[in-house]
């Protein structure tokens, strides 16, 4: 197959992609020079760091930590607050596609904060329903179908963009959680954001976090991620996005034949470097030339065939 019948363009429902590849939500994603410097180095889209309703400086250090596979990080949704946050959404915008990330406890929270991203010029909200370091927020609100489906219901209600729910990988009903997203009318799911874990120094007999507890991510994810995706897309109709320990085109292709129509990056931007979407464009590319897959929507579930 020439490598100009190659097209890497994605739709992940209504929302157009040229690339495939998103930035996850938390790194290179603060600020809008940042977000502007991942669209110019390879990422179909962009999504901010999760922002709330007021200033929050986050949990003190130490938060991060390198371990064996990934990292372990507890920062505690350290944002400006959802109206300082216009002023990045001002610069990035014009870019690309940005997908607003936005936190709560409520369903008023998340739909006063998604209004306000549509209102900024966001190209799709994702819903951080997954965080499992922050008390009250993502995870807590996350793994209740009820409470789910009330936020996605409200936030469908407040806004005219795409909405994505992004999920955790920390519970035991992932699919009935998937089926609440799209019950209430979500565009597509997330999944997934990263596994509870923690650090014990023996040294000083005590958790290295500040917060004691964190969320593990990087390449130990990527199986569980991958699976995660699979399982999602054995019951649902909506579209997928995979995240979670990708860092090449091997790892990229896998959560597309697990069923994602697109996919994220986070922790390897930090190993790898930003160039690591042009990495994986140029992988996919060439993979997809060499085993007849002419568009990343014939790749999509092919290993549940």
């Amino acid at each position: 197959m020439p490598s100009d019948m190659v097209s890497l363009k994605t739709d992940v429902g209504s929302l157009r992609l040229e690339r495939p590849g998103m930035v996850a939500s938390g790194i290179m994603d603060e600020t809008g020079p940042s977000m502007v410097r991942m669209i110019e180095n390879g990422a179909g889209a962009v999504v901010t760091k999760s922002v709330g309703l007021q200033p929050n400086s986050g949990h003190a250090n130490p938060c991060f930590m390198e371990v064996t596979g990934g990292y372990v990080n507890a920062m505690g949704l350290p944002n400006p607050g959802i109206d300082l946050f216009a002023e990045e959404m001002e610069v990035a915008v014009p870019a690309g596609p940005i997908v607003g990330s936005v936190y709560g406890s409520t369903p008023d929270d998340f739909s006063v904060l998604a209004a306000r991203m549509e209102d900024y010029g966001a190209s799709a909200v994702e819903l951080n329903l997954s965080c499992p370091h922050a008390k009250g927020y993502g995870m807590e609100v996350g793994t209740d179908p009820a409470m789910v489906s009330a936020i996605v219901s409200a936030v469908k209600s407040a806004v005219s963009i795409p909405v994505w729910a992004k999920l955790t990988p920390n519970t035991h009903i992932l699919p009935q959680i998937g089926r609440a997203v799209q019950d209430a009318g979500g565009d597509a799911v997330v999944a997934i954001n990263t596994l509870k874990a923690m650090v014990i120094s023996p040294e000083f007999a005590r958790p290295v976090l500040s917060n004691r507890f964190g969320g593990l991510s990087g390449a130990a994810v990527k199986p569980v991620g991958v699976r995660a995706v699979y399982d999602l897309a054995s019951v649902l109709d909506i579209p997928l996005i995979g995240v979670g320990g990708i860092s090449d085109w091997r790892d990229a292709a896998e959560y597309i034949m697990a069923g994602a129509s697109a996919f994220q990056v986070g922790s390897a931007i930090g190993t790898v470097g930003i160039d690591v979407f042009q990495g994986i464009n140029e992988g996919l590319a060439t993979f997809m030339e060499d085993y007849g897959y002419g568009s990343i929507s014939s790749m999509v579930g092919v290993a549940h065939e």
